[in-house]
């Protein structure tokens, strides 16, 4: 079944994490993505443990739902070529910076002299009117900029970063958001238009929602930081056997818990009988937690705090969520057969769609495998394409000196 996105096609200058992630959702959705590559390939094709070179596990996951194409944007033939695709294109998404797409000869100005309708998105660095708009951007450096390893290290000790490119991740998803509401107005309107998503001033808005805190009133009325969340003891708890994720949260949760752990009269006291108590106080309540969990196993909390409708979960590894049961039913792990690369497992689409349900429609693309096919498609006739493989404008998974998945 086609997805909501069907029939939009996306031309994605995108590379790393953070574009090819906004992409991935597009592609999930329907939409017709033109992964355009350099002879090298996306960074994250040689990331991790590879069956054959380029295609690792992290660009397998990244870029599916995604067709291949190799252009040399440094060379007339090539940029001729993304040129000549802007104009019935939907969609340009880049992530490199505004000042590099203006000396390709694709900026906004540019391209909308030739297709008005476009919608033509950057994620980059940081916002282009301050005085860092020139400056590159990964992930870990807007973890630091915005202050993560400083609320890790409430939690932990030494300023660290969070264990995943959380930033990458929620401004791709972000920019995908912003694609589908430009789109829409488009729609409405018959007018394309440009959209910046900048890192730093994204992912500022997502941590600071919770952690401006007291900051939030001018002049402030007490300390920066969600005291919860940057709790040490804010923390999967140890049992006698495993471990389990708890969150007693709202009143009727804890007054539950306290008749459990034998401490009903904590219920009635009011440094605890309300959230209010309970933020001021939760350093103590977190040590008691630590303590009443660490008496019983996994299974009777999991029993016992069910049953007394306090939210709970065991704790998984990456590997044993691969056997969770609830997983397991929704089928969200799957297997499929690449053409290069084998048995693969893939992750599921997590939403649901009564109509127009996406699906996974392509495996994760061979550098240059569709460049023929997504040239022809946008126009290009056999001798234009031939003319351009011979120049070095553009490459196919054939070309000579093209790094090979076989």
């Amino acid at each position: 079944m086609a997805g909501p996105l069907d029939g939009v096609r996306v031309l994605d200058l995108t590379s790393n994490f953070m574009g090819p992630y906004a992409s991935l959702l597009l592609a999930d959705m329907g939409a017709d993505v033109c992964k355009i590559e350099s002879r090298e390939g996306d960074t994250t094709r040689n990331i991790g443990p590879c069956r054959h070179a380029g295609m690792g596990p992290i660009f397998l996951h990244l870029n599916r739902n995604k067709r291949s194409l190799v252009l040399n944007l440094k060379h007339p033939d090539g940029i001729g070529a993304l040129k000549r695709m802007v104009e019935t294109a939907d969609v340009l998404l880049y992530s490199m910076r505004p000042h590099t797409m203006a000396k390709l000869g694709i900026a906004y100005e540019d391209v909308r002299k030739v297709n008005p309708r476009i919608i033509y998105c950057g994620a980059f660095g940081f916002g282009q009117n301050g005085p860092y708009a020139s400056r590159p951007a990964y992930d870990d450096l807007i973890q630091a900029a915005v202050g993560m390893p400083v609320l890790q290290s409430r939690k932990e000790g030494p300023p660290s970063y969070v264990a995943t490119a959380i930033a990458d991740r929620v401004v791709g998803m972000a920019t995908s958001n912003a694609v589908s509401m430009a789109l829409y107005r488009r729609e409405k309107t018959g007018v394309g238009q440009q959209v910046f998503v900048p890192m730093l001033e994204t992912f500022s808005h997502f941590v600071l929602g919770d952690h401006l805190y007291g900051h939030t009133f001018v002049p402030p009325i007490g300390d920066w930081g969600y005291a919860r969340m940057m709790n040490p003891d804010r923390r999967p708890y140890r049992t006698l056997d495993g471990y389990i994720g708890v969150n007693v949260y709202a009143d009727h949760h804890w007054q539950r818990f306290f008749i459990l752990s034998g401490h009903p009269e904590m219920a009635e006291d009011s440094r605890f009988n309300n959230i209010g108590g309970r933020t001021e106080n939760i350093a103590y309540l977190y040590e008691l937690l630590a303590r009443v969990f660490e008496t019983k196993t996994t299974a009777e909390w999991v029993k016992q705090l069910s049953e007394a409708d306090i939210p709970i979960i065991e704790m998984n590894t990456p590997e044993t969520l691969l056997d969770d049961p609830h997983m397991k039913a929704v089928g969200f792990f799957a297997e499929q057969d690449h053409p290069s690369e084998g048995r693969i497992r893939t992750l599921g689409i997590a939403q649901q769609w009564s109509e127009s349900a996406p699906e996974l429609r392509y495996p994760a693309p061979r550098l240059g495998e569709h460049s023929v096919q997504l040239l022809s498609e946008y126009g290009f006739s056999r001798n234009e394409i031939d003319a351009m493989l011979s120049s070095g404008g553009a490459h196919t998974l054939e070309s000579p000196g093209l790094p090979q998945s076989e």
